[in-house]
C-alpha cells in the first residue's frame, strides 16, 4: 500500500516536469518559426529593394542614352553628303509628298518591313530622334513622339486595322444558369518586364501600315566644282494620314534628320529593305534607294517668301497638282539652261 501511494506521488510530482518541457520545447518552435518568418520577410523586403534599385538604375541609364542621343543628333549634319557653301552656285529648297501606298513605293512599304515599322522600332529601342518639325531644332522625347502618333479620337479606342482585325468585337459571356450572364471577367493590367516600353508606349498608335504618308524636305543643289544639280535630302517627316485625325486633316508627327535615318537604315540591313519585286538576289537598302531615287512623289512646296505651299497659293485639288507638275519642270529646265553648246 506504501509502495503504491509513493508510486502515485511519484507520478503526481512527474506531471508539472513533463508539462513544462512541452512547453519550453513549443516555445522554442514558436520562436524559431517567427525567428524564420522574421528572415523570409527580411529577404523579401531585400529583393524587393533590389528589384526597385535596378529599375532606378535602368531608368537613370534610359535618360542618360536619350540626353546622349539627342546631344549626338544635334550636332550632326542632316545631309549625308554634305557641300560646302563656297561650291553651291544655286539652291532652293523643296518639299515633296511620298504616298507609300503607290505601286512604286510599295518596295519600301512590303508586308513586315515597312519603312514606317524600322522608324518607329529604332525610336522605342532608342536609336533615332525625333524632332517636333522639319527644321530639325526642336528635339522631342520618345513619350511625346508616340503621343503624336496616337490619334486623337477613335472609336472605342481602337483604329480601323485593329477594329478589322476583331479587336472591338464583345466578350463572350456565360450563362450561370438562373437566366442572368455572368459578369465578363476582368482584365489585370500586366507589367511589362522592359521599363522603356512601359514608359514610351500607350498601345493606341498608329500601326505601321497605317503610316503610307511621307514628306521629304531637300535642298535642290547645283554643285559648281561637279557640274551638276544634286538632291540633298535634308529630312523626312511622318505624317498622320487625315482619317485619322478627329480634326480632318494631315498632322505631322515628327520629323527626323536623313543623316540620322541613313545610319539606322545601314545598321539593320534585314529591317532597312526596299524589296525588289523582279529579283528576289538584288534587294536593296533603303539608303541606297533613296540615293537612286527609287521612289515617287510630287513636290507640296517650294521655298517662297510667304512660306505658303502650293495649294495655298494655286488651289487645292487639280490646279495644286499642276503646280506640283510644272514646280518640278522648272527645275529640270534650269539644270538644263545652264549648259551651253
Amino acid at each position: 500500500m506504501k509502495k503504491l501511494i509513493v508510486l502515485g506521488l511519484a507520478g503526481l510530482l512527474s506531471i508539472p516536469v513533463v508539462s513544462t518541457a512541452q512547453k519550453r520545447t513549443t516555445k522554442s518552435t514558436t520562436s524559431a518559426q517567427k525567428a524564420k518568418q522574421n528572415a523570409a520577410a527580411q529577404a523579401a523586403a531585400e529583393k524587393a529593394r533590389q528589384a526597385e534599385l535596378e529599375q532606378q538604375q535602368a531608368l537613370q541609364k534610359q535618360s542618360e542614352q536619350a540626353q546622349q542621343l539627342m546631344t549626338t543628333s544635334a550636332a550632326a549634319n542632316p545631309s549625308t553628303r554634305p557641300i560646302p557653301p563656297s561650291d553651291v552656285m544655286f539652291k532652293k529648297t523643296v518639299w515633296r509628298a511620298v504616298d507609300l501606298r503607290e505601286k512604286q513605293n510599295l518596295p519600301m512599304f512590303s508586308s513586315g518591313k515597312q519603312i514606317t515599322k524600322l522608324i518607329t522600332e529604332a525610336v522605342k529601342r532608342g536609336e533615332l530622334q525625333p524632332y517636333r518639325s522639319d527644321t530639325l531644332n526642336t528635339p522631342i522625347s520618345a513619350q511625346e513622339f508616340f503621343g503624336n502618333m496616337t490619334p486623337a479620337e477613335t472609336s472605342g479606342g481602337l483604329t480601323e486595322a485593329e477594329k478589322a482585325a476583331g479587336f472591338d468585337a464583345p466578350a463572350a459571356v456565360e450563362d450561370d444558369g438562373w437566366g442572368t450572364p455572368a459578369p465578363a471577367p476582368k482584365k489585370t493590367a500586366t507589367k511589362s518586364t522592359a521599363a522603356s516600353t512601359a514608359v514610351v508606349t500607350s498601345g493606341n498608335e498608329l500601326l505601321p501600315n497605317e503610316l503610307y504618308k511621307l514628306e521629304i524636305k531637300e535642298d535642290v543643289v547645283f554643285d559648281k566644282k561637279r557640274s551638276r544639280l544634286y538632291h540633298d535630302i535634308q529630312a523626312i517627316t511622318l505624317i498622320m494620314p487625315a482619317k485619322y485625325n478627329s480634326l480632318g486633316f494631315e498632322k505631322p508627327i515628327a520629323s527626323f534628320k536623313y543623316s540620322d535615318l541613313a545610319r539606322v537604315f545601314r545598321a539593320h540591313p534585314e529591317e532597312a529593305l526596299w524589296f525588289n519585286s523582279q529579283n528576289d538576289a538584288q534587294h536593296k537598302n533603303l539608303a541606297d534607294a533613296f540615293d537612286l531615287w527609287l521612289f515617287s512623289s510630287y513636290i507640296t512646296k517650294v521655298s517662297n517668301v510667304a512660306d505658303a505651299r502650293l495649294e495655298e497659293q494655286y488651289g487645292a485639288g487639280r490646279k495644286g497638282l499642276l503646280a506640283a507638275q510644272q514646280a518640278m519642270e522648272e527645275l529640270i529646265e534650269f539644270e538644263y539652261s545652264l549648259w551651253s553648246y
